[in-house]
């Protein structure tokens, strides 16, 4: 162990006192790798101290100040003058009472006290025994120095003495409960439910509960397990949606039902792996308490920006989305995207939770909230900017929904049935889109088309509606079969193709060949834009289709700002589950990043406008058959976007990991 003295007063040099010694001693060998601060001063100190921290308008013998850490156990101040007054009264030397403060203080760092007479029945045999070690008589003795002279000599003892009612413990089984509820809880905040505070909560409270049961020893796979049922219940929580897909259509149901227990433990699985690495890593770093939420935070966004591109990736539901019905604080996402907003929200969180363990570090937290208002105040800018040119659009877009369900859409009877229902969808199709009102162009969701596209061919449909008509269909060259945005001008003739690029893994492909996959497609080339030519002139727009607007960073060409984004998807298969919520509310992530509105075409619902600001401006609600109309504006340039998602890793890291060395240099 490594015992740092301070001398703030020279009176105590005199006094030849081995505080490694004594320090070692009371903490034994598990604390070898700690260590321990002792500050020696006078009563004039102490009590200012006392007068900060306690209320308590006098100095006194000790005080502790624990830190929290297994590591950097936390501070020790004891005044000279008030030892050698009390060891005047006992009769000892000043070294001895000396030796039985650092002893005393040295315990209440590891967690002991005395508050309760149950608590002092453990602690003082303890410092007796000690004391005995090093050659001095019992300090509780009759004619004995007093020990601390308050309950409260430390700096928030009545705050853990409640939570320790609750038993919670490291590697108990009331701890793992716990843990999984907390995980549980926190999916909460994110679409439809949007208790954004209950998130914030559970991470601060699972934050806590690690912190607080790490130990010396406790290595890199002890604290995983540890965490491991807060990552596993908030992933299933989250995502239990995406098997609902599995009982949309009942001739895919018995073939798919199978993986349903499987899939669920994936899920646990995932989430084991992907959610539980900040909270281990930001322990294991070693770093002092007020370091540890920029590491914390630093890491969560890490875990989030690889999620964007493992296993082609799967970036849904980040901590910034919890701040969705807070526009100002969500709109801070225009400067720095989710990744930063993620930051800010856990560090935030973590820096509370610090905080509260010990309320001298609270520079963390202060700082996070510096860095959250800042970020609401370009947010205020974003909305302005976002509204600027309300209603001036000048083309009309019109979304159709047709609402039908995904058996009817899928007919497994014999081909000429099979033909007969896809010429009657077009046929219903025209019908719905061809409403009173004269759109310059008309949007269908993902997959509306019935039959496959191919090089040269024409849009019947496109030129019944005498309109551009932009449509979701099969595409299927020669160089594979592409789930695709096919655009057609109002001839009919085909202008333009755009190939998805982003494939849902287990649906559209199989990863590693592990589970079956209803289709097996070829990936598209990537972000582009497209203009179509209208009657009231070009309109030009980035193509992403479904899955594809949960990334950040893969639609728009650097350098360029189209119109507007055009989104089509098909959300039938989760119906109305949270996913279906929670996908719109990625939409709106994605039109506060980028600064561009999205016109949204879901063939189930929510089809919708979303301002470059993230508001809804008009929607269709799951279930409903029809069209909405409506027009675009506001598109500007965002810092998020000119930087880009990789830039802003770097900047995060580098603030994170400066932040960390200065703080972990300051309080050590």
């Amino acid at each position: 162990m490594k015992v740092w003295v301070n001398y703030n007063d020279n009176r105590w040099k005199k006094y030849k006192i081995d505080f490694e010694k004594i320090v070692c001693m009371a903490a034994g060998p598990a604390y070898n790798d700690s260590e321990v601060s002792i500050t020696l001063t006078n009563d004039d100190e102490i009590h200012a101290l006392n007068r900060q921290y306690r209320g308590i308008d006098k100095p006194t013998n000790v005080l502790s100040f624990e830190l929290g850490d297994p590591v950097l156990l936390g501070d020790i101040y004891i005044s000279l003058d008030t030892v050698v007054r009390q060891a005047a009264d006992a009769k000892i030397s000043v070294a001895e009472h000396t030796a039985h403060m650092a002893v005393h203080g040295t315990l209440h760092l590891m967690g002991y006290d005395h508050i309760t007479d149950a608590q002092a029945a453990v602690m003082e045999p303890l410092e007796i025994k000690i004391m005995k070690k090093l050659g001095y008589k019992n300090p509780y003795a009759d004619d004995a120095a007093p020990a601390c002279d308050n309950e409260k000599c430390c700096v928030g003892s009545r705050l853990i003495s409640f939570l320790e009612k609750f038993k919670i413990r490291k590697n108990g089984v009331v701890q793992y409960i716990a843990m999984a509820i907390l995980g549980l809880a926190a999916s909460f905040g994110f679409a439809p439910f949007n208790m954004w505070w209950l998130t914030a909560i559970s991470i601060g409270a699972a934050y806590y509960l690690m912190v607080r049961a790490a130990g010396i020893r406790d290595g890199v796979g002890r604290l995983w397990l540890r965490a491991i049922p807060f990552g596993a219940a908030y992933s299933v929580a989250m995502f239990w949606w995406t098997l609902h897909s599995i009982y949309v259509v009942p001739e895919l149901a018995a073939q798919f039902a199978i993986w349903t227990l499987p899939a669920l433990l994936g899920l646990a699985l995932f989430g084991a792996v992907v959610f539980v690495w900040p909270f281990v890593l930001a322990i294991r770093t070693r770093v002092a308490p007020a370091a540890r939420p920029f590491v914390f935070a630093g890491f969560w966004t890490l875990v989030l920006w690889l999620r964007e591109w493992v296993c082609t990736g799967f970036p849904w539901n980040p901590i910034a989305n919890i701040t969705l019905p807070m526009p100002i604080v969500a709109n801070s996402m225009a400067l720095w995207g989710a990744l930063g907003l993620t930051f800010v929200v856990t560090g935030a969180v973590a820096g509370v939770v610090e905080f509260l363990r010990n309320r001298k570090v609270f520079l963390p937290m202060i700082i996070f909230i510096i860095l959250a208002v800042c970020g609401g105040a370009y947010g205020a800018r974003n909305i302005a900017l976002s509204n600027a040119g309300a209603e001036r659009g000048a083309v009309m877009v019109r979304v159709v929904q047709p609402a039908r369900s995904q058996s009817d859409k899928i007919s497994y009877s014999s081909r000429n049935d099979r033909i007969a229902r896809a010429v009657e969808n077009v046929r219903g199709l025209v019908t719905l889109a061809d409403a009173a009102s004269a759109p310059d162009l008309i949007v269908f969701p993902e997959t509306t088309y019935p039959f496959a596209i191919v090089p040269n061919d024409t849009l019947e449909m496109a030129a019944q509606l005498s309109r551009p008509v932009i449509i979701g269909a099969t595409y299927a060259p020669a160089s594979g079969v592409y789930n695709s945005m096919v655009v057609a001008a109002a001839d009919g003739t085909v202008r333009d193709v755009y190939n998805k690029s982003h494939l849902v893994p287990f649906g559209e492909y199989s990863p590693f060949g592990i589970m079956p996959s209803p289709a097996n497609l070829t990936a598209g080339a990537g972000e582009t834009t497209i203009t179509v030519n209208t009657a009231h002139g070009d309109f030009t727009f980035a193509p992403a289709i479904c899955y594809e607007i949960v990334f950040s960073d893969s639609l728009i060409p650097r350098g360029t700002t189209p119109n507007a984004i055009i989104n089509i998807t098909n959300d039938t298969w989760f119906g109305a589950t949270p996913g279906t919520y929670q996908h719109l509310d990625m939409v709106r992530r994605y039109a506060i990043e980028s600064g561009l509105p999205v016109i949204r075409a879901n063939y189930s619902g929510i089809s919708a406008f979303v301002g470059a600001n993230g508001e809804i401006i008009s929607s269709l609600d799951i279930g409903v058959a029809g069209t909405v109309d409506g027009f675009v504006w506001g598109a500007h340039m965002t810092p998020y976007r000119a930087i880009g998602r990789n830039g802003w890793l770097i900047i995060i890291l580098a603030f994170a990991g400066v932040a960390s060395v200065l703080f972990n240099k300051k309080y050590r």
